[in-house]
Parts: C-alpha cells; sequence; structure tokens
C-alpha cells in the first residue's frame, strides 16, 4: 500500500507531500490542473523513463520520493536483491538532475533504475488512460488470462530453453564437424608424441647430470686411477703404510700404555680407506665412455626442450599436458556417438514439452470460460448488457500432434486475444478495432473486478478510466471502485462527481499563481469542501445552491 508521495519540482509542481490510506482515494480538478502529474511522478519512482524536461524550470533538481507498506512478496524481493528492509516500510526515490544522470536508492541503497521497474508490479499497478496496461496489445492478453487461471509457464519456459540449447549443439555439431575432426586430430597428434616420448617426471635433472660426466669422463677415469693407486695399488700406498705405522703404535703401547686410546680409530680409519678404494676402481670400471653416448644425451635434451617449448615449462608440465588431451580425447567420443545422444535428448524433451504444453493449454481453455462468464456479468453491470467477450485461441482446438517445434514458445504453443461484440448481432473482433474509449474504460474495470492482477499488496491507479461514461454508469464504475477498494488500496483521477462522492479520502488538485508562477497544489477535502468541489464538478465554473444540494445528496447515497 501507498503510504506517502513527495513530489519536489516535477513540472508545475513545486513541492507536493501527499499521505495516502486504504480504500479509494480520488483526485479531482479543473482539467489541467496538473491531476496526472502525481500519477506520472509515481511511474518515475517506479523506473519509468524519466528526462530532464520534467523539472520545473529554473530549478536544477527534481525528485520524487514515494513511501510503501511492504507486503511480505516485497521484503522477499528486497532480501533476494540483498537490499536493505527494516520492518515493513519500503522507501524508493528518484532524482532528475537537468544536467548529469540521476540517481534511485531502495531504503537509502543506491540502485540501477532497472531494481526499481522489477518492483513495480509488486507494488503498483497503472491502468492508464490512453493505453490501459495493454489491453489493446494481444501480447498481453495470454499472460492475463495465466493470471486469472492460476496457470504458471515457468516449467514450460524451462524446459523450452533447454531444449532451445540441444538443438543449438546439434546444429553446432553438424556444422562444425570438420573441426571437430581438426579438434580430435591434433588431440591424437599431441598425445601419440607425448607418449613416443616416453618421458619420466626427474630425466631431464639425470640427462644433465649424464651429460656433465660424459663430458669429463676422461678426467674423471684419470683421477679414479690416481686416487685408487696412491690409496691401494702402489708399493708405497698410503693403506701399505698406514699398516705400518699402526703396527708401529701397537708396538708402543705394549710399551706405554697411554698411546693404546690411538689403537682404537685402526680399524675405522683402515676400513673408510678400503671402501674408498674399491669405489674409486668400481667407478672408473662402471664409467660409460663409448664413442657417441655423448650424442645419446644431447639427442635426449634436445626432444626434452622440443616438448617444453610445445606443451609447457618443465617435464612435469608436459606430461600434465598429455594427460589432459587423453581426458578430452575420452570426453569427446565420435560425432557420431554426439549427434545420436543430442538427437535422442532433443526427442526427449520435445516429447516433454508437448504433453506440458498441452496440459497447460488445457487449463486455459477450461478457465478462460469462466472468464468469459464473469466479464459478461461484469459488463453488464456497467450498463455494457448485450456485450459479448470470449477469449480467442490459435490454434482454436487442442492440438493432438506436436506439429511444428519451431513455433513453440516459453509461454507453450497458444496464442490468445479477447474479442469483443458491444452490441447484438455483431461478430466478436479483437477489442483495438472496436471498442471506443468509453467501452475500454469500462472493459478496463472489469476485468479488473474480473481477474485482478499483480501482487496482492499492490495498489491499483486509475488514470481517468472513467473517460467516455456518465450518469448511472458513472455511479456504477464508483460501486465498482469501491468493490476493489475494499480489497486493497484503489488511486483514481476522476472528472465525475459520480464517481468522487464515493471516495474515502479527496484529494483536489488545482493550479494558482504566486509569485508571478504558476504552481499546482494538492489539497485534502473534508465536510463543506468536498460538496463545494462536487458541486463545482456538476455545475461548472458558477457553484449554485442546488448544484451542493445535488453535491450532498450524492456523498449521502454513497455513504449510504
Amino acid at each position: 500500500m501507498l503510504n506517502l508521495l513527495i513530489v519536489n519540482n516535477i513540472a508545475l509542481v513545486s513541492r507536493v507531500e501527499v499521505r495516502f490510506g486504504p480504500g479509494l482515494t480520488l483526485l479531482t480538478g479543473e482539467t489541467g490542473s496538473g491531476k496526472s502529474i502525481l500519477v506520472d511522478a509515481l511511474s518515475l519512482v517506479l523506473g519509468a523513463r524519466g528526462s530532464s524536461d520534467l523539472v520545473r524550470s529554473g530549478e536544477g533538481l527534481a525528485s520524487v520520493e514515494a513511501s510503501f507498506e511492504a507486503s511480505a512478496t516485497v521484503r522477499a524481493a528486497l532480501e533476494q536483491r540483498g537490499l536493505p528492509h527494516d520492518g515493513e516500510e519500503l522507501v524508493l526515490r528518484r532524482e532528475l538532475p537537468v544536467s548529469g544522470r540521476g540517481k534511485a536508492t531502495v531504503n537509502g541503497a543506491l540502485v540501477p533504475m532497472a531494481v526499481l521497474r522489477e518492483l513495480a508490479p509488486l507494488l503498483v499497478t497503472v491502468y492508464g488512460q490512453d493505453e490501459p496496461q495493454g489491453l489493446l496489445d494481444p501480447g498481453c492478453h495470454l499472460p492475463k488470462l495465466d493470471h486469472f487461471a492460476g496457470v504458471s509457464a515457468t516449467g514450460l519456459a524451462s524446459l523450452h530453453q533447454e531444449l532451445r540449447r540441444a538443438e543449438q549443439q546439434l546444429e553446432a555439431l553438424r556444422r562444425d564437424r570438420r573441426e571437430f575432426a581438426r579438434r580430435r586430430e591434433m588431440l591424437e597428434f599431441q598425445v601419440a608424441e607425448i607418449e613416443k616420448a616416453g618421458l619420466e617426471p626427474d630425466e631431464e635433472a639425470r640427462l644433465r647430470q649424464d651429460k656433465t660426466l660424459c663430458m669429463n669422463a676422461g678426467r674423471l677415469a684419470s683421477l679414479c686411477s690416481e686416487a685408487y693407486g696412491l690409496l691401494y695399488d702402489d708399493e708405497s700406498s698410503a693403506l701399505a703404510r698406514l699398516g705400518q705405522a699402526f703396527r708401529r703404535v701397537e708396538e708402543l703401547a705394549s710399551i706405554e700404555p697411554r698411546f693404546e686410546g690411538y689403537l682404537t680409530s685402526k680399524t675405522e680409519v683402515l676400513g673408510t680407506l678400503q671402501d674408498l678404494s674399491l669405489f674409486l676402481r668400481d667407478y672408473a670400471a662402471d664409467l660409460d665412455v663409448r664413442p657417441g653416448r655423448l650424442d645419446e644425451i644431447e639427442t635426449r635434451l634436445a626432444l626434452v626442450e622440443r616438448l617444453k617449448r610445445k606443451y609447457g615449462a618443465t617435464v612435469e608440465e608436459v606430461l600434465a599436458f598429455g594427460q589432459r588431451c587423453r581426458n578430452e580425447l575420452q570426453q569427446m567420443g565420435s560425432p557420431e556417438e554426439q549427434e545420436q545422444h543430442l538427437e535422442r535428448q532433443i526427442a526427449d524433451l520435445r516429447r516433454r514439452y508437448f504433453e506440458t504444453a498441452r496440459d497447460v493449454s488445457a487449463r486455459r481453455r477450461e478457465r478462460a470460460q469462466e472468464l468469459q462468464s464473469r466479464m459478461e456479468r461484469e459488463l453488464r453491470q456497467l450498463a455494457m448488457e448485450r456485450t459479448r467477450f470470449q477469449v480467442s485461441f490459435d490454434p482454436a482446438t487442442l492440438p493432438a500432434a506436436p506439429g511444428d517445434p519451431t513455433t513453440w514458445r516459453e509461454d507453450g504453443f497458444d496464442v490468445a486475444e479477447f474479442l469483443l461484440a458491444p452490441n447484438a448481432g455483431e461478430e466478436l473482433r479483437p477489442l483495438a478495432r472496436i471498442a471506443s474509449g468509453g467501452e475500454l474504460s469500462r472493459i478496463l474495470l472489469a476485468l479488473s473486478c474480473a481477474a485482478p492482477v499483480g501482487d496482492e499488496g499492490a495498489s491499483l491507479i486509475f488514470d481517468e478510466v472513467d473517460a467516455g461514461i456518465g450518469g448511472r454508469v458513472a455511479e456504477v464504475v464508483g460501486r465498482k471502485l469501491v468493490t476493489l477498494a475494499s480489497e486493497r488500496q484503489v488511486l483514481c483521477v476522476t472528472h465525475l462527481p459520480q464517481i468522487a462522492a464515493f471516495a474515502n479520502q479527496h484529494y483536489l488538485v488545482q493550479k494558482s499563481q504566486q509569485g508571478g508562477r504558476t504552481l499546482t497544489t494538492v489539497e485534502e477535502l473534508d465536510g463543506a469542501q468536498r460538496v463545494q468541489e462536487l458541486a463545482r464538478m456538476l455545475g461548472g465554473e458558477k457553484v449554485t445552491e442546488t448544484a451542493r444540494r445535488h453535491a450532498s445528496e450524492l456523498l449521502r447515497a454513497a455513504r449510504g
């Protein structure tokens, strides 16, 4: 429910602050006084397109602020978008500067304009005078019918999207079969090249070590031979001389006990040197000094470097790349297998879509009969007694076979349009071709009563819905508005006193001259003021006592 609307510097409005309550609120005033400015301002704060031309002349910034009592649905929408919500109040603000970009806020948080447009249907439904809520657009008729029928096409839309994705994948697969083959051939080549190399994770380091050894093989053999001779093989080798030295120490120890401590390391020292001697001998014997060994190592290292340049910075990365290629090959399967899989998937999706769409279509047609009956009953009460209303479907009957899948849409295969025959004996025709302005207003009101739209907490705003009607019909329209207002807040701009008399709140919009400038003001009327305004609406500029008595009677009748 809309609680408060504050408008600053919009068109002829300098500042207007209007508080709204539950029930029916009416805005009246002379033609051109600016009644629709309030509706336009509310549309702005709900995300309608704005222009700097709306800013009051001489001002740099225009703003509109609206406070709503937020329903549970609205609070859930705020939470879903990560917007602040404290309690049950929602405050929207829209600013329009003369230059630069405007801004919008939700409970003080800066938001894109699209967020206001997303929240708008949950807060307010506006029925405009020129194009009543898309009533002349047949594309809007099916959503209205679905809302009345309680039909949700969400599951159908998901199936449709999944079906279109599968169809696009199949088309791309057939179109890109050559690219698929090239990709597969490249992967197979890469896997074969890496597998043929037979790389090992630590191979490069070992190869480089082998290269160093191979390049120094002669020097290594010479050093090993010399060291072996000095330690073991020569007549005056270190081990022979150490043996002689330790025998002398043993003799000394037999005489002088203090030498015995040095004999304890004899076995360790001699054992270490003997092990070193044997290692030197074996190492020299095992040195690979074959002709061409260095070339083999260089060739192998060149292969490793080439693979690294193509597939990774290290041998480990090359091996990992090869594994990824093998995995992709396994997942690719064959194009024929993929095509057959997609064809089966598409056939299944088409079957599920058709069954779901047919069920939705059946429910639409069943509830369309009820909507037709309700609409004709409502139109009879609005002095359109002989009017026939019908929901036309294309195809006219439920299809027994899927037909052409390319014509399917997210909301099904139905096209629905509202048809009208205002007079007896006339053919049913589309609303846009037959309904007058006054008839459209009444059809709109009848549809609002027969098939209410929007969130349960959304306010209804009728901008001069009474255009083209008067007299007894105007009173019936007023009573219909009261009926709607018993369930939700209704705001209405009207020129008819028969309707204005039913208001729970009555605001007068008028223009005046202040300081040489024209201003639009809004004043809440009560008691004698309401009588005076209704009398003006009845009698024109000169209000007579007769008009006042008539106005009082209208108010008494409305209260009754």
